[in-house]
């Protein structure tokens, strides 16, 4: 990391005598406990280590450079063994290190400009977001997921309470699960080996643009997007070897697809919907939807609604889309703010047909300026053919503990 700052003070040398520095960052370990014994996967207990620094340069009021980067380390083989810097966010594994952030934000009157390894949300709604499409996630662990950066350009220009955006970049798949641990379950019968090939990646870049209105009585917004699903079509290859060979493959993808939130005197009414295409022979044409009610009452925050796709054309053999798992169910979240060291926070999905559920507890307690001590767990049932309910087995406990600096 401190080669990483480096770099970039030699990057704007005529910026360093005026220039505004900040930094925030953690060491976090964290332990993971499931009860129950998967057929693929008998290690109970896991523990997780992370090292998270970023470093933020401000010369000039128009502009500012971003650094971060990670160090992991991981009891379950889910980290990459070598010690090389990554930056492409391409392995199966987890780098053990990574360039989790490198960008320059350039803001002049109503334009602004992100450039690099950054992070984009699109969207509104909570839990499924159908039209966040720049914003893969690291799937190792399904229910417990989180975002991964993007490398590319990303502009946008206001007039008003109007907003034209547009984002240019580099694809980045999701993280997926992997194939000898829990979180992929096997087949019924008798235990068969599984080798999953590396994936290809598009050689081609993505592209979106989005508008939207951010008006008192409502804030809308309609995007466009062009490029690959950052989710999986599961290839399956013929081989030689016993057992099951298969390949990640990332179809075309063009979407269209909006939102809108309409404030109301008890709770906000928050839509957002995309309609999915692809030119990629077996790869699935949908439509996403999610209507949810969010209402915020003192220290309490209540997010509730549903989830649904409609498939307009069926053509896919084996996908992996915890997006598309997620939907024709009832999704919620509840947190609360006991005081300004502690907070409560639930969340739940439940499928329609009741073929699987699961919900999310998390207990967080602070203890001086940089101590904290978070507690949390997820219970999941099901049926086998459910998305939601093949991971029954996969109920755990996470204790963590974050130092802050």
């Amino acid at each position: 990391m401190t080669r990483l700052l480096v770099a970039l003070l030699i990057a704007a040398p005529q910026a360093i005598a005026a220039q505004t520095v900040s930094q925030r960052g953690f060491v976090d370990g964290a332990g993971v406990y499931f009860p129950q014994d998967a057929p693929n996967d008998h290690v109970n207990v896991t523990g997780d280590l992370l090292v998270r620094e970023e470093v933020f340069i401000k010369p000039a009021p128009w502009i500012q450079f971003a650094a971060g980067g990670d160090i992991r380390a991981n009891t379950h083989d889910q980290v990459d063994a070598s010690w090389r810097v990554d930056f492409s966010d391409r392995g199966r594994l987890r780098p053990a290190l990574a360039i989790r952030r490198l960008s320059t934000t350039i803001s002049r009157g109503r334009f602004t400009l992100d450039a690099g390894k950054q992070f984009v949300r699109w969207g509104k709604t909570d839990i499924v977001t159908p039209t966040d499409w720049f914003a893969p996630r690291d799937f190792l662990n399904v229910i417990d997921s989180e975002f991964l950066p993007v490398t590319g350009v990303r502009g946008a220009l206001r007039f008003g309470v109007d907003t034209i955006e547009g984002v240019w970049d580099r694809f980045t798949p999701s993280r997926t699960p992997l194939v000898n641990q829990r979180w992929v379950v096997p087949p019924a019968g008798p235990p068969v080996p599984i080798a999953e090939l590396d994936g290809t990646f598009p050689d081609r870049t993505q592209a979106g643009v989005r508008f939207s209105h951010a008006g008192s009585r409502v804030e809308y917004a309609i995007a466009f997007f062009d490029g690959f699903n950052h989710l999986p079509n599961i290839e399956l290859i013929p081989t030689l070897l016993p057992g099951v060979t298969i390949r990640p493959a990332y179809p075309s993808l063009r979407s269209v697809g909006g939102d809108a939130a309409v404030p109301m005197p008890w709770f906000t009414i928050k839509m957002e919907s995309a309609y999915f295409t692809s030119t990629t022979p077996r790869s699935d044409e949908y439509v996403l939807y999610v209507v949810q009610l969010e209402r915020q009452a003192g220290e309490w925050s209540f997010v509730g609604g549903y989830a649904g796709q409609h498939v307009t054309q069926n053509r896919a053999l084996l996908t992996f889309a915890p997006d598309r798992g997620l939907t024709e169910a009832i999704v919620g979240r509840v947190s609360y703010t006991v005081d300004v060291n502690r907070s409560i926070a639930f969340e739940a999905a439940v499928r329609q047909n009741g073929d699987g559920e699961y919900l999310k507890g998390e207990y967080s307690q602070a203890r001086g300026a940089h101590w904290r001590a978070t507690l949390s767990g997820a219970l999941i049932f099901g049926e086998p053919d459910d998305f939601i309910g093949q991971y029954s087995r996969n109920s755990h406990l996470t204790l963590a503990l974050r130092y802050s600096f």
